[in-house]
């Protein structure tokens, strides 16, 4: 992957964490066998050496392990603004530690044994849903390099407009004369790529998603 490499155009991967052999090799068989990009890791600290995480995927992790535990490393890549898709494997599942899991954001939560094809389906799923972050996210990329092009007070006219302030209004609480507004207006609506007023609330919308 290089520097320049857009996340879209990257292949999603499963990253898979387990400290046991024997789990590593049954899952990523079964995964790898439909066509999956899967790399496995024996503990949570091998996988941060990695980076995994700042790439599309999703991750397929132990609760239990020696050393960071799977739900420890999912606070800690939390806590660092990460945000992969995890679905926990365990065998010694219990109701606290599925609700903790959950609670802070976990995908799903998979007891060990599990039925290949429902394993399947929730990283298909989780994939999905992985995707669709990484297309919103260059959503609000793209808006805010466009919103970043407006002048101060072109920024002004724009925020009166999302209001839903008449020109007239507007050109009177910022004492500058119609014309004048219909320039910035007119302004704002090239440099955002909007052909109407929904294009602009959706643009604003989106940048509302990052307290733009």
């Amino acid at each position: 992957m290089t520097a320049h490499t857009p996340m879209n155009d990257i292949a999603p991967t499963v990253f898979l964490i387990d400290d046991d052999q024997a789990v590593r090799d049954a899952v990523g068989l079964l995964l790898g066998a439909t066509g999956l990009n899967v790399e496995s890791f024996a503990s949570a600290a091998d996988f941060l050496k990695s980076d995994g995480f700042r790439r599309p995927g999703c991750l397929l992790l132990d609760v239990r392990m020696p050393g960071m535990s799977g739900l420890d490393l999912q606070k800690q890549l939390q806590d660092q603004g990460h945000r992969l898709p995890i679905i926990f494997m365990t065998g010694h599942g219990d109701v606290p530690m599925a609700t903790r899991a959950m609670k802070a954001g976990a995908f799903d939560f998979i007891e060990k044994p599990f039925q290949g094809q429902t394993l399947l389906a929730r990283v298909r799923e989780a994939l999905e849903r992985d995707a669709r972050e990484l297309r919103r996210q260059a959503q609000r990329n793209e808006a805010a390099a466009r919103l970043a092009r407006l002048s101060p007070r072109e920024r002004e006219v724009l925020e009166r407009v999302a209001a839903g302030q008449y020109n007239k209004v507007i050109a009177a609480e910022l004492g500058i004369s119609l014309s004048t507004v219909e320039i910035h207006r007119k302004r704002v609506m090239e440099k955002l790529e909007a052909d109407s007023l929904s294009d602009l609330i959706r643009t604003l919308a989106l940048l509302d998603e990052t307290g733009s």
